[in-house]
């Protein structure tokens, strides 16, 4: 989500990447059902990339459904990246894992090492580059930093990594900037960075993540389709779903956010909204999603945002019910292999 720490305080509007729904305390008789027993997964085949057959994502002959969380953003580190220490990272990782979660996406380049400790735990990261940060500069060019430059070093970075899933060039454009320069421009512009990420690690997919108010965004390049999804409800959802299937075509959807605030809704709330909108995007035929987001710690625009919890567990990562009823839906995930 592109938005301020205090918009909603301050406001009391939600950010326009959400679409609201009637409530988020909707009835779900599945929250207390007890989850299928699954066979353990084998680890992460370090010698297989994931790759698209039609609406899926693929590990060798084995169907991935993403079963996912949002990692950070963080306070930067003394080295700049935007993540917390490696011990930190081990434990986030581990517990992760622990709870059913298959993959993590970044919202900037992860160090090496990150990717190093998500291989031990078995995850998959959908390695996002920021270039959304530089997107006012198709405004004024004056100064404008090479944002095709920034794609190359950062997929460079990172190419080749066992535990890359895909890597996302940009997140949300905003509505206003992509209304000012046209479609056809911001199309033209994502694919310019879709060709420089390809040229760094041609065998990785790449995607871009898109959300309502620009869904009009004609991207036929992508290797498969993101949204973030915000609806409290789960009619709405899942008819805003087949929507977006008619978006990505053949190729495969998947939610890279979807949540709900627990300081505004409360934590039980929370964990309901969370059961029926795993069960609900599976269901209607969705290659994965990421549950915004794995902890309450988050870092925006300078500072340490406290008015805002989505995260499965709490700032010191103890957990909330969401937590226990993500497991509980993920566990239970159709179409996994």
């Amino acid at each position: 989500m592109i938005i301020e720490p205090n918009d909603v305080a301050t406001s009391g509007v939600q950010p326009v990447g959400f679409l609201v729904g009637s409530t988020s305390n909707e009835h779900n008789s599945d929250t207390d059902r007890p989850a299928i027993p699954r066979a353990p997964e084998p680890p992460v085949d370090p010698t297989v990339r994931l790759t698209v057959r039609g609406k899926f994502l693929f590990e060798g002959a084995r169907k991935f459904s993403v079963r996912g969380v949002t990692y950070g953003t963080f306070r930067p580190q003394p080295d700049d990246s935007e993540f917390p220490v490696a011990d930190v990272v081990e434990r986030d990782f581990a517990l992760m894992a622990a709870n059913g979660v298959n993959s993590v996406r970044t919202y900037t380049i992860p160090p090496r090492w990150l990717l190093d400790a998500a291989t031990r735990h078995g995850l998959r990261v959908l390695v996002g580059v920021p270039v959304e940060r530089h997107i006012g500069y198709l405004t004024d060019r004056k100064g404008a930093p090479d944002t095709a430059a920034i794609v190359r070093a950062g997929v460079g970075s990172c190419a080749g990594h066992p535990a890359v899933l895909a890597y996302a060039i940009g997140n949300e454009i905003p509505a206003a900037t992509a209304r000012w320069h046209g479609r056809r421009r911001v199309e033209h512009y994502l694919e310019r960075l879709f060709r420089a990420a390809k040229a760094e690690d041609p065998t990785a997919l790449v995607t871009y993540v898109n959300y309502p108010s620009t869904e009009y965004l004609h991207l036929p390049f992508l290797d498969f389709v993101c949204f973030n999804v915000f609806l409290e409800n789960r009619a709405p959802l899942s008819a805003y779903l087949a929507r977006l299937h008619h978006i990505a075509g053949e190729r495969p959807l998947v939610l890279s956010e979807v949540g709900l605030d627990s300081l505004r809704n409360g934590e039980d709330a929370q964990a309901r909204a969370l059961d029926w909108q795993i069960r609900t995007s599976f269901a209607e035929g969705c290659a994965g999603l990421y549950v915004y987001a794995w902890t309450d710690e988050w870092y925006r625009s300078g500072e340490d945002v406290f008015d805002w919890r989505f995260g499965l567990t709490q700032r010191d990562r103890q957990p909330k019910p969401a937590l226990a009823s993500a497991r509980a839906a993920f566990a239970d995930t159709p179409f996994s292999h």
